[in-house]
């Protein structure tokens, strides 16, 4: 059986050596400062008891009755089982590393794209790891930049992520004062950015390029995306439609060559979550006689533990061999692809010429939105993108 591992890719492709003056003098001189939202990873096993607690006390990314209790042991009781898997894909989250590289090379090719807002500097700010949103937000507004572009790493938007990003910076940000000299614009969602379909429909063919020449064909091209409670899908959450236009833009862009499916990974808990799971996917096709497969992480910008140890280790090793599948790959996350750096940066230079600080639908909440905080959080973000 072949098999994929992206974490044994060589280490030159995952983090480059920028010499970055940009960065270092940044301070001297920010004019649009690109606070680059997005859930973070542990980059230690020490850190895993935190990161799970702020996620499971996170009522906009999960629901637990008495979660004040519940959350917190919740959080204790995965923690071993979680350092474990963190210790299997080299002993923490590589998404601080990729988010800074990402932001470097934007911020170097918007001072060339739009001169006008130049300098930019990134900031990258986590929703449950350090750097926390809430020190982004100081370290920010210590450079006084002249406008901050909030832009949002979870290219389909989701209450559970996008959401929960957004809210907890109105959360910190409601309670400060602010200066009145900063302008503030949001990037809420880009799921069909062309260079962005693009960057995964690459990723995609050069995995399918590894396969005999004769099986390339038959290959079956399952996107895979963290799933989603149905009650959420149900109050009207964008994110499975969003998710599938940018399958249908992926699939265009490779002229649908190959059999796809949309599946969905990472459920939590008991109740019923969006489906076809991608490990029973897996096996749904090996009944059916299909035996090669490329996995492609269409909803994850950069690699994390959901790619490097869900993705690789649990099915395209594990499951693979006890399927008996003749190969089974994993598509590469976009990580620092040129497509894609240059797609970050094509959304933020439109957005700094528009004239749209804050889209209509960001601002409108889900039909059945049973989150007050969600109400408070939108009316909030209006005032302050005017």
């Amino acid at each position: 059986m072949c098999s994929y591992f992206s974490f044994l890719r060589p280490k030159g492709q995952i983090l480059k050596n920028l010499s970055c003056n940009y960065s270092k003098n940044a301070k001297k001189n920010v004019r649009t400062a690109i606070m680059m939202l997005n859930m973070g990873g542990p980059e230690t096993t020490d850190q895993v008891p935190e990161y799970l607690l702020r996620i499971m006390t996170d009522r906009d990314m999960i629901q637990l009755p008495v979660q004040s209790t519940l959350g917190p042991y919740i959080a204790r009781k995965r923690t071993a089982e979680v350092q474990k898997k963190y210790g299997e894909i080299g002993g923490g989250s590589p998404i601080h590393k990729w988010t800074k590289l990402q932001g470097e090379l934007l911020c170097q090719k918007l001072d060339n794209l739009s001169p006008s807002t130049a300098p930019h500097k990134h900031y990258v700010a986590f929703r449950y790891v350090n750097p926390l949103t809430e020190e982004t937000v100081v370290e920010i507004e210590r450079d006084e930049p002249e406008r901050v572009v909030v832009f949002s790493q979870y290219p389909q938007y989701s209450c559970a992520t996008s959401g929960s990003s957004f809210n907890a910076l109105y959360s910190f940000m409601s309670k400060r004062e602010r200066n009145p000299n900063i302008k503030w614009s949001l990037i809420d969602r880009w799921p069909v950015h062309p260079l962005f379909t693009k960057t995964v429909a690459d990723r995609i063919t050069s995995e399918l390029k590894v396969f005999p020449k004769e099986k390339q064909k038959d290959v079956v091209i399952l996107f895979s995306a963290h799933s989603l409670p149905l009650k959420a899908v149900n109050r009207g959450d964008p994110y499975p439609s969003e998710v599938g236009a940018t399958v249908q833009l992926v699939m265009q862009e490779l002229s649908y060559c190959n059999p796809y499916c949309l599946v969905w990974q990472s459920k939590v808990g008991p109740l019923p979550w969006l489906q076809p799971y991608t490990d029973e996917a897996i096996k749904g096709y090996v009944k059916q006689g299909k035996k090669n497969f490329i996995l492609v992480p269409v909803a994850f910008v950069n690699e994390h533990i959901e790619t490097l140890h869900e993705l690789d280790i649990e099915y395209c090793k594990e499951l693979g061999e006890e399927l008996g599948v003749e190969c089974i790959r994993r598509a590469a996350a976009p990580n620092d692809h040129p497509l894609f750096i240059s797609a970050l940066a094509d959304i933020v230079s439109s957005h700094l010429k528009s004239d749209c600080k804050v889209s209509p639908k960001f601002l409108t909440r889900c039909p059945h939105c049973v989150n007050p905080r969600c109400s408070s959080a939108k009316k909030w973000f209006a005032e302050l993108c005017k």
